[in-house]
């Protein structure tokens, strides 16, 4: 027979093996009391009882060992199994009520004052410093004057005019005007006009750092009317049509108050192209 197999068998027969302990208990029980005998003989046996009793108890140690080694041998070579164990679980207690609060007890001890907060220091705060602005100009600057310059629709592939129209808002006790034209493309001069009275205006046509001039100055006692009045200057050019581009005017005026109002506008031309 194998080692295997006895240890299986041994194991087998110890989880089957059932010992009988009230049959164990009788027999024990049976030979410490030991059976009646004749007064006679009492005194001449009291070493066979105790004999006996010794040896039942031994056989009974002895089964128990038995059984104990077999199990214990049987466990040892097995591998170990993950023991169970059988918990109770308890019930759980409902939840109790609580008691009503009780009130609590009056005493004579005058209420703490309250902890006084600290106070906050208020934020100062700073004053704006609004950077400075340049000084506003004069009511002139807004209300006096108005300029623009463009090419008169009349002009020609050959000929042009450009025209300077100035907006009086005030009647204009100085008023100058100057229009300066690029020389590019053969420009040269053909003649100006204004729609002013001529006797009220001193003219010139000048060439100055590769411009064509022509300025108009208010003559000494004379007013300009408030409203549009209009300046040009007329010149030929090359054939085809001339960019304006780096032409420019500036206009001066001033109006009769106390103070004086002094305005001045400068511009240029709207570029042009074949």
């Amino acid at each position: 027979m194998k080692d295997d197999d006895l240890r299986r068998r041994l194991r087998g027969a110890a989880y089957l093996h059932r010992p009988d302990r009230e049959r164990m208990r009788a027999r024990v029980e049976r030979g410490m009391s030991g059976r009646e005998v004749p007064a006679a003989h009492r005194d001449h046996r009291p070493a066979m009882s105790w004999l006996r009793v010794v040896s039942t108890t031994a056989s009974v140690a002895g089964l128990f060992a038995v059984g104990g080694y077999a199990v214990a041998s049987a466990v040892s070579d097995e591998d170990p199994r993950p023991q169970t164990v059988a918990t109770t679980t308890a019930p759980v207690a409902a939840p109790t009520t609580p008691s009503a609060t009780p009130e609590p007890r009056r005493t004579s001890r005058p209420p703490a004052p309250p902890t006084p907060r600290p106070t906050r220091t208020p934020h100062t705060q700073r004053p704006s410093v609004t950077p400075e602005s340049e000084p506003s100009p004069s009511p002139s600057a807004a209300d006096l004057l108005w300029a623009d310059g463009s090419i008169d629709p009349g002009s020609s592939s050959q000929w042009a005019q450009s025209n300077v129209t100035v907006k009086a808002k005030k009647p204009l006790t100085s008023l100058s005007v100057e229009l300066r034209i690029a020389r590019t493309g053969g420009v040269a001069d053909t003649g100006n006009w204004r729609s002013l009275p001529s006797e009220d205006f001193d003219v010139s046509v000048d060439e100055d750092d590769g411009f064509l001039v022509y300025r108009w100055s208010l003559r000494p006692g004379r007013t300009v009317p408030a409203g549009a009045h209009v300046f040009a200057g007329q010149y030929n050019h090359a054939e085809g049509q001339r960019d304006a581009g780096d032409d420019v005017y500036a206009v001066e005026a001033a109006a009769a108050g106390s103070p004086v109002e002094r305005d001045d506008v400068r511009g240029d031309f709207a570029p042009t192209s074949d």
